[in-house]
């Protein structure tokens, strides 16, 4: 096996609060500077195109289901017009692109948290799409399934990700590194709601560093922040909005080893973006103490089996039909 050494980047900013191209135009730029300083894999927010549902913490349903609605209006499917910059990003800047979006489904008023997975040729190489919606997400989000619990060959190394709270599901985790995971993109928002006694920075670290210790791997997080622009849009409804969503230590953004420690200085609530080098070799020799997917476990013992078919909504049968076969 060929273990890679790559630079990585992870981004720490704010959508254009529901505008997919100017969203997209601002990944973009993003994506130029990474490229530039030599980083051949970059990972953005969880639904950074093109905005996360604030409104189910801050308002009641009824209020928040106008925004509901402006939030579908602006989701995507991969194949949207709007997209194709982003894919042609990654093939003109030869980088691999995470980043999550607000996914259309089939049926109107469907949304999907997911990340898309694009290599440095321009090509969606998978997507995952959030398991279960975290708390107040449900008013929100459709829950995925287990065909997008995959992990991605790429030219820096096998890829996996998942969204926000679902980094917290051991079996999730598990899933993915059963399939050779060697690099976790976690991707978040950030979340003053919180209670008081929660430091959301600290929960994002904690999770990273457990997916990172347990399975000897590295993992890149990318989190959101919340801009003056989102507050402004919102303040109509909620006069009181920096209030409750103004709060430090609300985001984590940075990169973590195989140990389980940080690497290099994280950024905690400010925008920006910074870099890891990932040797990957470096996965190999922790293993020798505790290898979960191999020496380490007893699986005569414990048995973890994953349905990986996509969810069928609807199976049609034709009763004249089977009839006429018998």
């Amino acid at each position: 096996m060929d273990f890679k050494k790559f630079k990585a980047a992870t981004v720490q900013t704010s959508p254009v609060f529901l505008d997919v191209e100017k969203t997209i135009e601002k990944a973009i730029d993003f994506i130029k500077e990474a490229s530039q300083n030599g980083a051949t894999l970059i990972a953005f927010p969880e639904v950074f195109v093109a905005g996360y549902p604030y409104w189910n913490w801050i308002m009641t349903p009824v209020q928040g289901s106008k925004w509901y609605e402006k939030l579908y209006k602006c989701s995507v499917k991969t194949d949207d017009e709007s997209m194709k910059p982003l894919f042609q990003a990654a093939k003109d800047f030869n980088i691999h692109i995470v980043i999550g979006i607000n996914e259309r489904g089939n049926s109107y008023g469907e949304i999907y948290n997911t990340n898309l997975i694009i290599d440095n040729n321009g090509k969606l190489i998978g997507k995952h799409r959030k398991l279960v919606p975290t708390w107040a997400e449900k008013l929100t989000w459709s829950s995925g399934d287990g065909s997008s619990l995959k992990v991605y060959d790429t030219e820096v190394g096998p890829i996996g990700t998942l969204a926000c709270g679902e980094n917290t599901n051991t079996l999730a985790r598990f899933t993915l590194l059963s399939q050779g995971e060697l690099v976790h993109i976690a991707n978040y928002i950030s979340l003053p709601v919180a209670p008081p006694d929660y430091n959301m920075a600290e929960a994002i670290k904690i999770r990273a560093a457990a997916h990172s210790f347990e399975g000897k791997l590295f993992t890149i997080v990318s989190c959101s922040t919340i801009s003056k622009e989102i507050m402004n849009a919102m303040k109509d409804d909620v006069p009181d909005i920096e209030e409750l969503l103004t709060r430090k230590n609300s985001a984590f953004s940075g990169f973590i080893g195989p140990n389980g420690a940080v690497i290099g200085e994280p950024l905690i609530d400010d925008e920006g973006i910074i870099y890891a080098n990932i040797d990957l070799e470096k996965c190999i020799q922790p293993k020798q103490m505790h290898d979960i997917l191999g020496h380490y476990n007893r699986f005569d013992i414990f048995d973890l089996r994953v349905n990986t078919a996509p969810t069928r909504k609807i199976t049609f049968i034709d009763n004249h039909e089977e009839f006429n076969k018998k």
